[in-house]
């Protein structure tokens, strides 16, 4: 018995691995997310499956599992396979994994194209180090807190977006990051429409706002300059001062020096709290 997790192509189906055929043609039970688009996939690589396909998507992932987990039990093997990509990659396949493995089940992958590394390639950006953060948030809120906590993150980061929602995203990401941050819309990779768009967060925002946007977007976006955190710090503290030094109240000094460094107000005050501490620990 195995669990054998094989990546399938983004949408080039040339981009099938040997070893992805032979799975296919070998594999007795398959796992898919979307059924139809796994037929599609025999289709297109001329193998005539004629094995059990038992629909395996996030909304049935947690149930699923356990039924899978059956089957493995009894000697079979079972093949996964996400729509595109490599299984448990912001695709179903995590919890199946885990648990196969907790169980001592022999597990294999099949490795292939990623979206992920894809993109950080054509980006242009740092690849020795970096970051992936799946989908951004779909609430407006938590997307915000979403890029607030990557404000000072050194190394390059990914993260899918929906195409209804690239310009609420960037807008988000330019209030926290700023609009000179340098990132990539990487949009339909290894499809016909394929595109990469360069630029600054700003100039990213204007094309998504109006161009229309459709398929599947990775966006890659610079890390920030190294010790960011301490020196924005120290300056936000230092531009409160002085306009307090000018006449202005905390509340309205926080409030502009907001605006100015394009970051939250509370971002501010928290900064200025800290320095208060700092300054009575340093007495």
């Amino acid at each position: 018995m195995s669990l054998i997790l094989a990546a399938t192509p983004l949408g080039n189906i040339g981009d099938a691995s040997a070893r992805l055929r032979t799975a296919i043609e070998e594999a007795t039970i398959v796992a898919a997310e979307d059924s139809r688009k796994f037929h599609r996939l025999c289709s297109d690589l001329e193998i005539d499956f004629k094995g059990r396909v038992l629909s395996f998507f996030e909304g049935n992932e947690q149930e699923r599992t356990p039924e899978i987990l059956t089957v493995l039990a009894t000697g079979a093997s079972v093949l996964v396979v996400s729509d595109a990509g490599m299984p448990t990659i912001s695709d179903p396949g995590y919890r199946l994994m885990r648990d196969a493995i907790a169980q001592n089940i022999e597990v294999t992958v099949i490795p292939g194209p990623s979206a992920v590394t894809m993109a950080l390639a054509l980006s242009g950006l740092p690849t020795d180090r970096f970051l992936f953060e799946g989908f951004s948030p779909r609430a407006l809120g938590a997307r915000q807190k979403f890029f607030d906590n990557l404000r000072h993150e050194e190394r390059t980061i990914i993260w899918f977006e929906a195409p209804h929602r690239l310009s609420d995203a960037l807008t988000d990401a330019v209030e926290v990051f700023g609009p000179h941050r340098m990132a990539v819309i990487c949009r339909e990779m290894t499809k016909k429409y394929e595109e990469t768009i360069r630029g600054n967060l700003e100039e990213l925002l204007t094309w998504a706002q109006t161009n229309e946007v459709l398929g599947e977007i990775t966006i890659v976006m610079a890390g920030a300059v190294k010790d960011s955190a301490q020196a924005s710090t120290s300056a936000v503290v230092s531009r409160v001062r002085e306009f307090e030094a000018a006449g202005m109240d905390r509340k309205s000094a926080i409030a502009a020096v907001a605006d100015e460094f394009s970051m939250p107000k509370r971002v501010v005050f928290a900064a200025m709290v800290d320095s208060k501490s700092t300054s009575k620990i340093s007495t």
